[in-house]
C-alpha cells in the first residue's frame, strides 16, 4: 500500500495548466538545443582527424604533443557529450512526467517541487531537501 503523501509542502500550490505549458514549453526547447549540442558534439569528437581539426594540410608525420593534445581534446568533447546527454535523458523523463499528470511532484517523497526549483531546474524530478539527501548519500 502506498501512503505517500502529497503534499509535503502545504504552501506549495499545485501548478497550473498554463504553468505546465510554460514548463512543457521550456523542456521542449532545451530538448532542441541539447540534441543539437550532442549532434555537433559526436560529430567533432569522432568524424574528425587532426588535420581537418587543426587546419593542417601538411602531410608529414604527427608529434606526439599534438597527438597526446587530440586525444585529450577528444576525451574531454566525449565528457561533455555525456554529461549534455544525461541532461537530454532528464529532460525527456520530464516531458513523461507532464504526459502522466507527476510533473512537479518529488518522485522521492510525492510532496511539490517548489516553483523556484522548476524554473532553475525545469527537469527537477526530486525536492530540494530529497536531493540533498541523495547527495548526502552518494558523499558517505
Amino acid at each position: 500500500m502506498n501512503t505517500k503523501k502529497t503534499t509535503k509542502n502545504p504552501s506549495e500550490k499545485k501548478l497550473t495548466d498554463a504553468e505546465i505549458d510554460s514548463y512543457k514549453n521550456k523542456l521542449l526547447i532545451l530538448r532542441a538545443r541539447l540534441s543539437g549540442d550532442v549532434s555537433t558534439m559526436t560529430n567533432a569528437a569522432l568524424n574528425k582527424n587532426r588535420m581537418e581539426a587543426s587546419g593542417d594540410l601538411s602531410a608529414m608525420p604527427i608529434h606526439m604533443a599534438d597527438v597526446g593534445t587530440d586525444n585529450f581534446e577528444q576525451e574531454q568533447t566525449l565528457s561533455f557529450m555525456q554529461n549534455e546527454s544525461g541532461i537530454l535523458d532528464q529532460v525527456n523523463e520530464a516531458l513523461v512526467r507532464i504526459k502522466e499528470g507527476t510533473y512537479g511532484i518529488c518522485d522521492s517523497c510525492g510532496g511539490r517541487i517548489p516553483k523556484i526549483r522548476l524554473n532553475f531546474l525545469p527537469y527537477a524530478a526530486l525536492c530540494v531537501q530529497c536531493a540533498e539527501n541523495l547527495t548526502e548519500d552518494e558523499n558517505n
